[in-house]
Parts: structure tokens; sequence; C-alpha cells
């Protein structure tokens, strides 16, 4: 049975508590209380991918703290407009240090993936 909207709603926000305390609690953290946290569909999809690959054991919290905060470090936008960027080109990041995958598969991943959306019409699915 899929989790309630409550359920889903608790565990990210528990997954999200325990990367900024990964993070020192300093990070630039995106909105919260009434305003959504994801502006887009594809933030949600990179923080759930974010956590799921934790999960299953491909990098550690403090592994991902410090690639998210040299990637923070790097941004001059003070607005935090550009959080979710950073945040899944420090996955990249994560996941080439962790030997997870290659820059270039994860270049041909984004290839494809950029591909797909070109040849797929507004507002459907993309499909690689």
């Amino acid at each position: 049975m899929a989790e309630s909207t409550t359920q889903q709603t608790a565990s990210r926000a528990e997954a999200l508590a325990a990367i900024v305390a990964a993070c020192g609690d300093e990070l630039p953290l995106p909105p919260s209380g009434e305003e959504s946290v994801f502006a887009e569909p594809w933030q949600a999809q990179v923080f759930a991918t974010t956590v799921a690959l934790h999960e299953r054991g491909l990098f550690t919290w403090p592994q991902w703290a410090q690639a998210l905060g040299n990637r923070v470090a790097q941004t001059n936008d003070a607005t935090g407009a550009d959080y979710y960027l950073r945040w899944s080109e420090a996955l990249v990041d994560v996941l080439a240090e962790t030997g997870t995958l290659e820059r270039e598969q994860l270049a041909d991943l984004e290839k494809a993936w950029h591909d797909a959306a070109a040849r797929t019409p507004h507002g459907q699915p993309i499909s690689l």
C-alpha cells in the first residue's frame, strides 16, 4: 500500500532534517512552512532520488553534505533560487566520487534525457 501524503511529507521532512544536520545546519534551505519546498516536479524527483540512493548505501550523509556544501559555496545566488540545481550537481559529484557512475556515463545519460525531452510533446512524461 502506498504511503499517505502525510507520511510522505513527514518522510521528506525527516530526510531533509538529516541532511541539514549532516551539513552542520549552515546551508541555505528551501522554503518551509506554508510554502512549497519544491517549485517544480524535477526538484522533488532529484530529492527523492538522493534519499533513495543514500538508503541503498551508495553514499553517506557526510559525503552528501560535503558535496552539497561545495556546490552551494560555488553559487553567487543569495536567494537560493538555484538550490535544487546545486543539489542535482552535488548528486552527480557524489555518485562520481563514490565510483557509482563515471562522469562520462552521467553525461551520456544527461544527453539521452535532453534528447528524449526534445522529442516529447509538452506536458507528456519523458521516456528514455
